[in-house]
């Protein structure tokens, strides 16, 4: 079937991005389901920073491909052996399939999966080669590559069952789109990798879209006080009436020599991680999350790591496991505690990606969604 999507054909392009148009929204020929697959129209996709370090080269990616891994869609074909999911449903998709069978997949999500990882790397679906294709003066032209095993930004989508989870259909469509990717990742860092216990307080460092998310979650536990960290006031004054007890600035939080036992970076910056790290206490534990430059470093003393017995975890999709998490939010956010369409700074059209990349790269956004129909 031919469809409508954003393609990026290079990285590195300059900014303003709504001048140099990474994204160029072209028609597609999508192909249908294989076995294990199936086929959705997407409804609503987050622009999340994931998507962004792929344009501007911060974490390269094969092109060209589709971009959009966050979001939500109704199901519209079936390919051979899925029989757990019915034409209608409304599913999330998520970055990261596990295919359950590698040693990875039995670690409860600490560890992403092998195959999972690998076919993303290669802008494959999960079982393999891509459904994706220029339009061709003849026929069907050269591939196209998935972003994350998703493909998003586009009004259809073929994906492998393992990469979405069926929501139930009072869902609105743009807060099922966020728990896939900034519920699944930011609240997964606190409950799956935080751990936190009664009391304790829970600091986010960082309050972009997966920090938010992070502070969502953190506050429906209803543990210690949530403390939001970031640089940019607009965003403290949101954490506030998201629930954060506190919100502060880095230099106000290191000032006042605040302390938590459960600190979550989710910045992706090494300055972001400093200071989550300084905010930790003695026996606590550093939750990083944030995705930086694979060049970027950043200076820690290893006496502290001894002397203050400090741990510090790395958290890739919030060490979630999706089919067991997804529905927890999902519960959590019919029952009032978990309002994730807070997240939400506003919604836009496919023709506006561009200008949304700007948005989202100077920090004036949570998120941004993309809504179809």
């Amino acid at each position: 079937m031919r469809i409508r999507g954003a393609v990026l054909r290079a990285i590195g392009a300059e900014r303003p991005f709504a001048q140099s148009q990474p994204l160029e929204l072209v028609e597609l020929e999508l192909d249908d389901p294989g076995p294990g697959e199936l086929l959705i129209r997407i409804e609503a996709a987050g622009l999340c920073h994931s998507d962004l370090s792929v344009v501007d080269g911060a974490r390269p990616r094969p092109v060209p491909m589709l971009l959009g891994h966050e979001a939500a869609g109704i199901v519209e074909a079936l390919g051979e052996g899925v029989d757990d999911v019915a034409l209608g449903d409304r599913v999330v998709t998520t970055f990261l399939p596990r295919c359950g069978e590698c040693a990875a997949c039995a670690t409860d999500g600490r560890l992403p999966c092998e195959r999972g990882s690998a076919s993303n790397g290669a802008g494959e679906l999960l079982g393999g080669g891509r459904r994706l294709h220029e339009v061709g003066d003849v026929g069907r032209g050269a591939d196209v590559h998935h972003h994350l095993g998703v493909s998003a930004f586009a009004t259809h989508a073929v994906l492998d069952r393992r990469s979405v989870v069926p929501v139930g259909a009072d869902v609105p469509p743009q807060v099922a789109a966020v728990l896939g990717c900034a519920m699944l990742t930011g609240g997964g860092a606190v409950v799956n990798a935080g751990k936190p216990a009664e009391g304790d307080d829970i600091v986010i460092v960082g309050l972009g879209g997966v920090g938010m998310a992070a502070l969502l979650a953190a506050a429906s536990l209803g543990l210690g006080r949530v403390i939001g960290v970031d640089a940019v006031p607009a965003k403290l004054d949101t954490a506030r009436e998201l629930g954060a007890h506190l919100a502060l600035s880095p230099d106000e939080a290191l000032d006042r020599g605040l302390r938590a036992p459960v600190v979550i970076e989710a910045a992706g910056h090494p300055k972001a991680f400093e200071t989550a790290f300084a905010l930790t206490a003695p026996g606590g534990t550093t939750v990083t999350v944030g995705l930086p430059h694979p060049d970027a470093r950043s200076s820690l003393s290893p006496l502290t790591f001894t002397a203050e017995a400090r741990t510090v975890i790395g958290s890739y999709l919030g060490s979630a496991v999706p089919s067991r998490d997804i529905p927890r939010y999902e519960q959590l956010w019919r029952e009032g505690r978990l309002p994730a369409e807070a997240l939400v700074t506003s919604e836009i059209a496919l023709e506006q990606l561009n200008e949304a990349l700007d948005t989202l790269a100077d920090g004036k956004a949570i998120r941004q969604v993309v809504r179809f129909g």
